[in-house]
């Protein structure tokens, strides 16, 4: 056992926080965006809670806001920018080791996540092992990995 084995570096508190969590979550499924009031209801939260967080990512170049219309008529438009979408992956491998270890599954090295372009009929949960502390979070986990990864394959790189 290594000093600082279970430390978990990369867990950084602006993303864990449940609510920019699931905001990143669901940015990350949607290419070009959500509106406002999409992200209130995907992740429920009252529009001042939103509004605050989606500034501490705003401030932290995580994601980018562009409103259209004046007044009520108005829509604003959330994503994620490219460095939030790979700090987002970063933080998503770093959940992955946490599963890992919890699991007692040994890292012998980067974890293999086959092709990106895999096709539908790989599971997607084959590489989480038969003991997944949650499986929605497993699931959720690897689908906005895959999500994040097919989009910055082709975006970011």
């Amino acid at each position: 056992m290594k000093d600082g084995e279970y430390a978990y570096e990369g867990l950084d508190r602006l993303l864990h926080e449940r609510a920019r969590l699931s905001l990143l979550t669901a940015l990350s499924t949607a290419e070009d965006g959500r509106l406002f009031t999409d992200l209130r209801r995907l992740c429920d939260l009252t529009d001042g809670n939103l509004n605050r967080h989606l500034q501490v990512l705003k401030e932290h170049g995580l994601v980018g806001v562009k409103k259209r219309g004046e007044g009520r008529a108005s829509e604003s438009r959330v994503r994620l920018t490219a460095s939030g979408r790979r700090t987002f992956l970063r933080y998503l491998d770093e959940l992955e080791r946490v599963l890992r270890d919890a699991r007692g599954v040994a890292e012998p090295g980067a974890v293999d996540r086959g092709d990106a372009d895999a096709g539908a009929d790989d599971d997607p949960t084959a590489s989480l092992g038969k003991h997944a502390l949650t499986p929605t979070l497993a699931l959720t986990t690897v689908a906005a990995t895959t999500r994040c990864r097919r989009w910055s394959a082709s975006r970011c790189t």
